[in-house]
């Protein structure tokens, strides 16, 4: 579904876990991946992922909450081109990272939302839904950012 959009694709994963998005990104032809995951005992196992598949020099590991990350890092999101995310289904993080993406991210920007079917998805202005996927309890939402 993205194989033209990740060929050097300057990428964003949070909420990275393991970092299976980002590393399937990176072994697709992307440039570069930032990997924002909270838990220090997964971005243990995703610095260690990336340094067996020879990642570690195309990558970028940060510790930090996705969603404060996001509001504290406009240039970098600015500078993305691809943006995953794949938040807990409980709670909002998926409507709040949705909202900071509306706002920070480039014009062209894809952004990929895996999310429950139960999250409440915002109204968001600058990010257009391109395509919805459904698959069992999780959707995959695919947005391109816009100009205001």
């Amino acid at each position: 579904m993205l194989a033209e959009r990740i060929l050097d694709a300057d990428v964003i994963d949070l909420f990275a876990g393991s970092g299976a998005l980002g590393i399937e990104a990176l072994s697709r032809g992307a440039a570069r991946a930032t990997f924002v995951e909270r838990s220090e005992s997964s971005a243990s196992i995703l610095r260690r992922n990336l340094d067996e598949l020879h990642y570690t020099k195309r990558a970028e590991v940060v510790r930090a909450e996705a969603v404060r990350w996001l509001s504290g890092h406009r240039e970098r999101v600015a500078a993305a081109s691809l943006i995953l995310l794949d938040p807990p289904y409980a709670g909002d993080s998926a409507a709040l990272a949705l909202r900071e993406l509306d706002r920070a991210a480039a014009a062209g920007t894809t952004v990929v939302a895996e999310i429950g079917t139960r999250t409440r998805v915002p109204q968001l202005s600058r990010l257009r839904e391109q395509r919805v996927r459904r698959y069992g309890d999780s959707e995959l939402r695919i947005y391109e950012a816009q100009n205001e």
